[in-house]
């Protein structure tokens, strides 16, 4: 019989795990010639996550927790439950059901079907705001201009299945700041997409603020293009063009009407441009300067501080 390991993060996800545990034990029960083992990354959770974990893998033995140090990150707790998992398929979901486990034996027919990676692409439901699906729309089609791969289809999603030889090439990674959805891209192999209509949160509040996505959104920028270095380049180049034309016009202007050129204020004004210009530019190359120095300590992404597998 063939083993599909299914990685769960969890962070404060006490009014779910038991439920997400329910359904993936009926999807289960309805497919015929598959074992399974749910694999819970617990993210360093301040609620009753962990002793929920605990009192479920030990009254089942297919349930699985790896129990972080510390709040380290949703990719790496992805990460986490990859390198763990030994399964012939590994599919990673999220623990507050917005991602159907009813969708899963659609995943293993495509696997069965010989892809090697089945991505999903996410559908809100009608009750999200229209500002949360632009931008999110918005996101995912900028980082596939400004980046090498592809995150159209099947970007916004850590719900996916892969295949053991694919996640074994994950394990090879050793990046500090993980983007799993554009490695996944990365790496090839033969891929297809299914849709799915998100579900609705059964309890919790999510923990994905603004400044979280603006952190993921910039790790995605910067982990797969030097293109906004080169952006950096343009702009500068492209100010100081506008800048000497413009000030040129300016002085012709002047003396066609017989004015005065004022000094103080377009003075201050060019000063605090190309400062704030500068600033950015300045901002853009610490981004990357920083990822270089957080890599070359080679720190681990994450800190097991108790599992059971």
């Amino acid at each position: 019989m063939k083993k599909i390991s299914i990685v769960i993060p969890v962070h404060n996800e006490e009014g779910n795990i038991s439920l997400m545990h329910q359904r993936i034990q009926a999807v289960f029960s309805k497919l015929e010639n598959y074992n399974f083992e749910m694999i819970f990354v617990n993210d360093g959770s301040r609620d009753n996550s962990q002793a929920i974990l605990e009192k479920l893998s030990q009254d089942f033995n297919n349930v699985k927790f790896i129990e972080f140090s510390r709040n380290f990150g949703h990719q790496p707790a992805v990460k986490a439950g990859l390198d763990f998992a030994d399964g012939n398929a590994v599919i990673s979901m999220d623990a507050d059901l917005q991602h159907p486990p009813e969708l899963i034996p659609e995943l293993i027919q495509k696997w069965e079907e010989g892809y090697d990676v089945v991505l999903t692409n996410r559908k809100y439901p009608k009750e999200i705001s229209f500002f949360k699906k632009k931008t999110s729309e918005i996101f995912y089609r900028f980082l596939s201009r400004i980046s090498d791969v592809d995150l159209k289809n099947g970007g916004g999603s850590d719900f996916r299945l892969m295949d053991a030889n694919v996640v074994q090439s994950f394990r090879n990674f050793t990046e500090d700041d993980l983007f799993l959805r554009g490695l996944t891209s990365w790496m090839g192999y033969k891929q297809t997409t299914i849709s799915f209509v998100a579900g609705t949160r059964n309890a919790g509040e999510s923990s994905y603020n603004i400044k979280k996505m603006m952190k993921f959104a910039f790790t995605g920028i910067t982990a797969f293009s030097v293109k906004p270095l080169y952006l950096a380049a343009y702009l500068g180049f492209m100010f100081s063009v506008l800048s000497v034309v413009g000030y040129g016009i300016y002085v012709i202007e002047s003396f066609v009407s017989g004015t005065e050129i004022s000094g103080w204020a377009s003075l201050i004004m060019t000063i605090v441009f190309f400062g704030g210009l500068q600033l950015i530019i300045l901002g853009i190359f610490g981004i990357y300067l920083g990822k270089i120095f957080k890599q070359v300590k080679e720190r681990p992404n994450y800190i097991v501080r108790s599992k059971k597998l």
